[in-house]
């Protein structure tokens, strides 16, 4: 059967992010997946580089945007979703247990009481196997905890977006030791994915490739479960498990993993300004466990 929306991928060579543009062919109608607002760390200074990208092929294909998803809250980059919002519409989207995600990060930041961990900064919380529509082609929610409590991937015309949860097979797949995260839960997360038609294609959110091969990131069920170093067909849970955590536990903290959840948790909306007009980051300090 032939594809009935196109797909385009847009890589930010900055955090190794990979956002998506997918179209309704027929209605020309779209979703943006995991857009990307550029910051620069040693100056504080955002950009819209990335998003602007995105904007441009939108408006020279002639898109509407129907939908901004989000795979989870982000902790390598800024989300573009409200510079995006505020330039093409579409509503913004997320799962529903961007809640619990709110509330824990809500007391490492100490936010302003005005902020409230309902989910309320997005226009939709998706449940886990909801159906919604992108244009006339339907596409489903699916719930893939374990790297975050509120990771989805989006189910889009035998093609699925899986957000951090797996990586390109020789890369493996996403860490759970985030707040809220789990390895245990990540496996049986990332076994859902892999009972989907072989032939589905698997376009992830970061590639890291190894040295000598250049950024990919779309893959097929098939090739993951034959390849995936971490989780092919023949490792079990406990395997994956004792694995993530030795892992896990070499791996340094991210690098914008402070500046960026407290926007991400927002729905990509900076901070509000203090009475100066100026909006400000904060970073805790002593908070987050250290790495040597």
């Amino acid at each position: 059967m032939p594809s009935r929306t196109q797909i385009q991928a847009f890589f930010d060579p900055k955090t190794w992010t990979v956002s998506y543009v997918v179209n309704d062919i027929a209605t020309r109608e779209a979703a943006v997946i995991d857009p990307v607002l550029d910051y620069d760390f040693k100056s504080g200074h955002t950009d819209t580089n990335a998003a602007d990208a995105l904007l441009e092929y939108v408006r020279a294909e002639g898109l509407t945007v129907q939908w901004i998803l989000e795979t989870h809250a982000h902790a390598d980059h800024l989300s573009g979703a409200r510079y995006l919002h505020e330039r093409v519409g579409g509503r913004i989207a997320i799962g529903e247990h961007i809640r619990e995600v709110q509330a824990t990060f809500k007391k490492l930041y100490n936010l302003e009481r005005t902020f409230l961990p309902d989910g309320s900064q997005f226009d939709h919380l998706f449940k886990d196997g909801e159906v919604f529509r992108i244009g006339e082609v339907e596409a489903t929610a699916l719930l893939v905890p374990g790297h975050t409590p509120a990771d989805m991937a989006y189910l889009v015309d035998g093609a699925v977006f899986v957000g951090d949860t797996l990586f390109m097979p020789d890369v493996g797949t996403a860490r759970a030791d985030f707040p809220g995260g789990d390895a245990h839960t990540l496996y049986r997360s990332m076994r859902r994915l892999l009972t989907l038609p072989p032939e589905t294609r698997v376009f992830v959110c970061h590639d890291y490739p190894p040295s000598g091969r250049e950024p990919r990131w779309e893959t097929t069920v098939a090739e993951q479960k034959v390849n995936n170093i971490h989780v092919r067909d023949g490792i079990s849970e406990e395997e994956f498990v004792e694995m993530r955590k030795a892992r896990d536990a070499t791996l340094e903290v991210p690098t914008l993993i402070l500046p960026s959840i407290q926007v991400n948790v927002r729905a990509g909306q900076l901070p509000p300004a203090d009475e100066n007009g100026v909006a400000y980051l904060r970073i805790p300090l002593n908070a987050l466990p250290t790495r040597k």
